[in-house]
């Protein structure tokens, strides 16, 4: 129940309070106690007002609707991701995040259609916390931040430092009257918590099913998943997986669609934004020439 939205003050919040927590059984947890506190509260503002919130909206909102909103969050955030591949020097993922960002911000109606996936411009991972662990910072300790989920020290700060920073903010902050400029900030990162999670309902509720102790287990999945978005061993368990949309538009008969149906423009997608069906098959091929001639090694 990771949310994108991270207040600065919301943070150093939970940090001090997780610090007079005693210690637990894991190193890496040394909050342990107050974590459980903090998660079982979480756990309560769940039940009582983000899940249904979720499942209204999954129930009511149309799932190409559902999807455009999907990309337009993720492409709102692709400016964060490029200043973070910038920073880690990761120049040729840096590359795709701009071609990305230009693409679906153009040709995809400002983000709403997911033109660079289908294209072969798929998402990369870039955030400042990546960034400070790529420069040796370590975790810190594991925190569960209130109504933002479990995160670690250097992650939480990171996520803070991302929100202040993320140029799409700030530039609404200048072209905006600042309290509508966080007001727009604070909209997009909780419509970003909303759809993540209405996507993971299924999955928050099989992982809850499955576990003797929830929170050791969600503990467990998270930094698992986390080992691997940094490029690291774990041996912490298996990963979390973010579900397809249940509700999207099945690829069979009555199966669930695949990850790229929720990406690529199908047919009610076209209806409402227009994109001719050549289009992504142009786009495609355009994008695939940039990237040969970036790549010194490529043949040509």
């Amino acid at each position: 129940m990771k949310l994108p939205l991270r207040p600065p003050l919301l943070l150093l919040g939970a940090a001090l309070a997780a610090c007079a927590g005693p210690g637990g059984t894991d190193p890496t947890d040394p909050f342990e106690a107050t974590n459980r506190q903090v998660l079982e509260f979480n756990e309560g503002v769940d039940r009582a007002v983000i899940r249904p919130l979720a499942e209204a909206y999954r129930d009511h909102v149309p799932a190409p609707v559902r999807t455009g909103i999907r990309n337009l969050v993720n492409n709102l955030n692709e400016p964060v991701v490029l200043a973070n591949t910038l920073l880690q020097l990761r120049f040729l993922d840096a590359g795709h995040t701009l071609m990305r960002f230009y693409l679906n911000s153009t040709a995809g109606l400002l983000g709403l259609v997911d033109i660079a996936t289908p294209a072969g411009i798929e998402r990369r991972t870039g955030d400042f916390g990546q960034t400070l662990a790529a420069y040796g910072v370590p975790d810190g300790p594991f925190l569960m931040l209130p109504l933002l989920g479990p995160s670690n020290l250097r992650d939480a700060i990171g996520d803070g430092v991302d929100s202040i920073a993320n140029p799409v903010g700030l530039l609404s902050g200048h072209v905006l009257r600042p309290v509508t400029g966080h007001l727009f900030g604070a909209g997009r990162g909780a419509l970003g918590g909303l759809t993540l999670r209405a996507d993971n309902i299924e999955t928050l509720d099989a992982l809850r099913a499955e576990s003797l102790d929830f929170y050791a287990r969600l503990r467990s999945v998270v930094q698992q998943r986390r080992d691997a978005q940094l490029g690291r061993s774990s041996d912490r368990g298996e990963g979390l997986v973010t579900l397809d949309d249940p509700a999207a538009p099945s690829a069979g008969a009555g199966g669930p669609a695949p990850a790229a149906a929720l990406v690529a423009p199908g047919p009610a997608e076209r209806a409402i934004t227009g994109q001719a069906p050549g289009l992504v098959e142009i786009t495609r091929a355009w994008a695939q020439e940039v990237l040969r001639r970036a790549d010194p090694g490529a043949p040509r």
